[in-house]
């Protein structure tokens, strides 16, 4: 087993793993006893066919034969009591530590940079959330009872050869090294293959999910059989490194199994001489010859708790690899606290690229002053999300600061602060559950009455009222029973049911039809009445009456001011809202 484990990144996961059992260590240690005591009363029966043989079928005491039966059924109901207990304990063990694993990945993924989470498929996070700490549960519960129990039972059974014959014993470990050598060998390619089983489950995973959650786009072109073919293909190349893992294991088992038999031909040829020659009493060698045979099975069990440990060791990488992730946006230590922000937003000189691409903003600057409406325009690819993941604190600048009513937001509380901003996104997600669920989401002791007020801004409180359970109403997943106005006006309501003092709408209209369009846009004046506003617009004509217009073009302002102002100009913005709207100023005519 040290042999197998001798690779350093391994004990490093295997030991770090145990940690996590430091918590339940009084139940751990109760369980670790039971299955000592398991063992031991396990490996008895044994020493007493040898007095059978020697004392009550060769010299006839009955007193013994009665004394032996009733400790055979005695010795196997102390064993099977503490291996109930074992069983219960290191279950309920293993589930503890395995909920507080999952809930800990869980909660590091919930706070990974974006840049980490677009980085991979959604499906491999569910993967390593699900399957892989289920994998962990194996090496933690399972795998340590075969290894204490199988352990001591080995460690017993050798205790009892040397003590019945010691020359024999000698005889029988110099093949025992034989079968070490052939799982050291095996361990490593075992650990190979459980890393591709993982890595091959989670990508059958990660296609599932994403066709399950485009499925209308899947429909919609039609494409449910080439999606078919892809889980297909991925499960087939699950299937075939399963597979070649199950062979390695049956190799495994087989040999050592084949390897521990010849010894115990050997030795009862080597016996049964000793017996003829009366060095050794026929008891002696039955009990012999059953240790032997006892020990295949502890022997052949550490064989496949070496691979479980190698499958699981793969498993546990990849979940310390999402725990060890860095996170881009470090908390500060100390942070400064704002109860209640006015509002006013700095941008000073910022740079920001991704992933050491090109700077998509260069040098930006410019401030929001509390309860100003700004629009943020511009070619696609220039920034202008960008700007609002800024201000969210998605992700922190390469150069400059991003200043809160003069504080760096490197230095703020991100909850106290990010609590205070009202976000409508483009692609309005809505979780299943009730329309007051979706308002109020992530409000606690959010009240009717502000519910109603919310709706009422965003203009759907009409439409809820004349629903029979009104906030009651359920949802679909993303919103599915509402239209695409339906879902965005709920969205506007939830970004305002705190009375945030910062909003951001990003391209909140640039899905709708002019009609709805139209409508959204009231319920977006009226969100915006006394907050400072940041809206992304792709529309031009939907922000011609924001009190500032900020043109954004190789990553810096080219131009900024109202609507009347930079029509006037004749310059970038004048170009873009052209294009948008197909109407030409008079100086074109």
């Amino acid at each position: 087993m040290i042999l197998t484990l001798r690779n350093k990144a391994a004990w490093r996961s295997y030991i770090r793993l145990l940690k996590y059992c430091m918590p339940y260590k009084r139940r751990l240690i109760t369980a670790l006893l039971c299955m000592v005591l398991s063992a031991l009363f396990g490996i008895i029966p044994p020493w007493l066919i040898k007095n059978m043989v020697d004392e009550v079928l060769m010299e006839k005491k009955m007193a013994v034969l009665n004394l032996i039966a009733v400790g055979v059924v005695g010795l196997y109901i102390l064993k099977a009591a503490f291996g109930y207990a074992h069983m219960y304990l290191m279950t309920w063990v293993g589930q503890k530590i395995i909920i507080d694993i999952r809930l800990e990945l869980y909660d590091r993924t919930q706070r990974l940079s974006f840049a980490t989470l677009y980085s991979h498929r959604s499906g491999d996070f569910l993967s390593r959330i699900t399957n892989d700490v289920a994998t962990l549960q194996n090496i933690l519960a399972t795998v340590v009872v075969d290894f204490v129990v199988q352990g001591c039972t080995f460690i017993g059974i050798i205790c009892f050869l040397f003590f019945l014959n010691w020359k024999l014993s000698i005889a029988t470990f110099t093949i025992i090294p034989l079968a070490v050598l052939v799982i050291d060998r095996a361990s490593s390619k075992l650990r190979r293959v459980g890393t591709i089983i993982q890595e091959r489950l989670a990508m059958v995973a990660a296609i599932a999910q994403e066709a399950i959650s485009s499925i209308r786009i899947v429909r919609s072109f039609v494409t449910e059989e080439e999606e078919f073919d892809r889980f297909k293909r991925e499960s087939d190349k699950h299937f075939s490194a399963l597979m070649k893992g199950t062979q390695v294991r049956g190799v495994l088992e087989g040999v050592v199994e084949v390897i521990l038999i010849s010894a115990m031909a050997f030795i009862l040829w080597l016996g049964g001489r000793d017996v003829v020659k009366g060095e050794l009493t026929p008891g002696g060698l039955i009990s012999f010859l059953t240790y032997i045979g006892l020990l295949v099975q502890p022997v052949r069990i550490l064989s496949r708790v070496v691979s479980n440990i190698q499958q699981g060791i793969a498993s546990a990488d990849r979940v310390f690899e999402i725990l060890d992730e860095k996170n881009e946006v470090k908390l500060a230590d100390n942070p400064v606290v704002l109860p209640r922000i006015s509002g006013n937003v700095r941008f000073e000189d910022i740079w920001f690229q991704y992933d050491d691409s090109k700077w998509v903003l260069q040098g930006l600057s410019f401030d929001i002053k509390p309860g100003e409406n700004i629009a943020v325009v511009g070619p696609t690819g220039v920034g202008k999300s960008t700007l609002a993941d800024l201000v969210m604190r998605f992700y922190d600048p390469q150069k400059g600061q991003v200043y809160i009513d003069g504080v760096d937001l490197k230095e703020l509380d991100l909850k106290t602060y990010r609590r205070q901003i009202g976000v409508v996104p483009q692609d309005p997600v809505l979780m299943k559950g009730t329309l007051a669920y979706n308002i109020g989401y992530g409000y606690c002791g959010v009240t009717d009455a502000e519910l109603e007020n919310a709706a009422k801004i965003a203009g759907i409180y009409d439409f809820i009222d004349s629903l029979p359970d009104r906030f009651d109403t359920e949802v679909g997943e993303r919103g599915v029973t509402l239209s695409g106005g339906q879902r965005q006006r709920v969205a506007i309501a939830r970004a305002v049911v705190r009375d945030p003092k910062i909003l951001i709408m990003d391209e909140a209209t640039s899905s709708l039809d002019a009609l709805v369009e139209q409508q959204v846009q009231e319920a977006m004046h009226n969100a915006m009445k006394g907050r400072s506003s940041i809206v992304i617009a792709h529309r031009l004509s939907t922000i011609k009456d924001a009190d500032r217009i900020l043109v954004l073009n190789s990553g810096k302002v080219s131009e900024q001011g109202n609507h009347d102002e930079l029509i006037a100009l004749g310059g970038d913005y004048y170009r873009l809202f052209s294009a948008g709207s197909g109407e030409h100023s008079e100086k074109d005519v």
